[in-house]
C-alpha cells in the first residue's frame, strides 16, 4: 500500500470545532469527488493511528484540502490535529469511498457527514451543473453548520437546514421526519444521497423506504 508524506501549507478553524487544512499534493495523486484517504500524522506516537477524511478539494487542484470536524475529548486524531502547524506533515494512505454523483437529486447530510458533498458540490459548481440538486443539512446548532455561506451562494433556496437543539428563525427546528422530507423533496422519485452518523442513517433510510423510495436510488456512506 503506497504512502505519501505532505507538508501542511495552512491550518485554520472554519467553525468552534471544524478545521480546514490544505496540504501538498504528491505528483500524479488521484481521487474522485466524495472519496476520502485515510490519514495519521508525522511524529512519533502517531504515524501509525489513522482517520480516514474526505478530500474537500477537487481532483484538478494543485493542492489537497480537508475540512475536519475535531473531537477533542477523544483525545484521538482529530484532537492532536489541533496542535499542529503549518509545514508539519501528515502521511496519506488509500484513497476509498463509496459516494460519488450519480445525477440530480437530494443529498441529506448529518455534521460532518457533509464533507464528501463539498468536494461533489464544488465539482457540480466549475462545471455548471449544480442543477436542482438539494441539500438538507442538519446540525445540533447554527454555529455548527459548515461552510454555511458557501452552500447559500451555491444552492440558494436549495439549500435546507435543520437545528436539533435550537430554535433560530428561518430555520427548520427538530429532527428529519417522513413529514419534513416529503415537504422539502418534491417528489421522491430521484436519487438519495445520505451520510451522516450511523444512528441518523438508519433512521432516514427507514423513513425514505417507508415513503416507498427504491431502495436503489439511495446511496450512501456512513463514516
Amino acid at each position: 500500500m503506497q504512502k505519501h508524506i505532505v507538508k501542511i501549507q495552512s491550518i485554520e478553524k472554519v467553525t468552534h470545532d471544524v478545521l480546514k487544512i490544505v496540504t501538498e499534493k504528491p505528483k500524479n495523486y488521484t481521487f474522485s469527488p466524495g472519496q476520502a484517504t485515510e490519514i495519521s500524522i508525522n511524529k512519533n506516537g502517531w504515524n501509525d493511528n489513522k482517520n480516514p477524511f474526505t478530500f474537500t478539494s477537487l481532483p484538478e487542484d494543485n493542492y489537497l484540502e480537508f475540512i475536519i470536524k475535531t473531537y477533542p475529548s477523544h483525545k484521538g486524531v482529530t484532537n492532536e490535529l489541533l496542535h499542529l502547524k503549518k509545514n508539519d506533515e501528515l502521511i496519506l494512505h488509500e484513497v476509498f469511498g463509496a459516494i460519488s454523483y450519480k445525477g440530480e437529486g437530494v443529498f441529506i447530510a448529518g455534521g460532518a457527514g457533509i464533507t464528501p458533498f463539498i468536494s461533489i458540490f464544488r465539482h457540480l459548481d466549475s462545471k455548471k451543473e449544480i442543477g436542482n440538486n438539494k441539500l438538507i443539512f442538519a446540525n445540533k446548532k447554527k454555529n455548527d453548520i459548515i461552510l454555511e455561506d458557501e452552500f447559500k451562494k451555491l444552492l440558494s433556496d436549495n439549500f435546507i437546514n435543520i437545528l436539533s437543539d435550537e430554535k433560530v428563525q428561518g430555520y427548520a427546528n427538530g429532527q428529519i421526519t417522513k413529514d419534513f422530507i416529503q415537504e422539502n423533496c418534491s417528489g421522491l422519485d430521484k436519487l438519495f444521497y445520505l451520510c451522516g452518523p450511523p444512528p441518523m442513517m438508519e433512521a432516514i433510510e427507514k423513513q425514505l423506504v417507508d415513503l416507498h423510495v427504491d431502495k436503489n436510488l439511495i446511496v450512501k456512506e456512513a463514516f
